[in-house]
């Protein structure tokens, strides 16, 4: 099994970047999807981004974030990342990593085997 660590969060004003990392330890991590989900107080946790196994050839995105998100990998580094650009205040939240065992491009919670414990980001206005 695999274990994620985010890093990344802070405070940032709209309109800024901001870039996540998630580094797994524990199992090899290649054949794992990854994905970033995020969550405010009160509601659902969402799907922000996925990525598929190995290469990583394939993604998907929240319609909220697409074209101003993107998620990409490093297998040697056991690390996924998520470059967040145009960040808006809706986009504030806790930011949590996670990964499936199933090798397809879940984007369900509740397919997601592994979490990470999160990292706030927060979009001033």
């Amino acid at each position: 099994q695999v274990q994620p660590v985010e890093s990344g969060g802070g405070l940032v004003q709209a309109g800024g970047s901001l870039s996540l990392s998630c580094t797994a330890s524990g199992a090899t991590f290649s054949p794992y999807t990854m994905a970033w989900f995020r969550q405010v107080p009160g509601k659902e946790r969402e799907l922000v981004a996925v990525i598929s196994s190995w290469s990583g050839d394939r993604t998907n995105y929240a319609d909220s974030v697409k074209g101003r998100f993107s998620i990409s990998r490093d297998n040697a580094k056991n690390t996924v990342f998520l470059q967040m650009n145009k960040l808006r205040p809706e986009d504030t939240a806790v930011y949590y990593c996670a990964a499936s065992r199933l090798q397809t491009l879940v984007v369900h919670r509740s397919e997601y085997h592994y979490w990470g414990q999160g990292t706030r980001v927060t979009v001033s206005s």
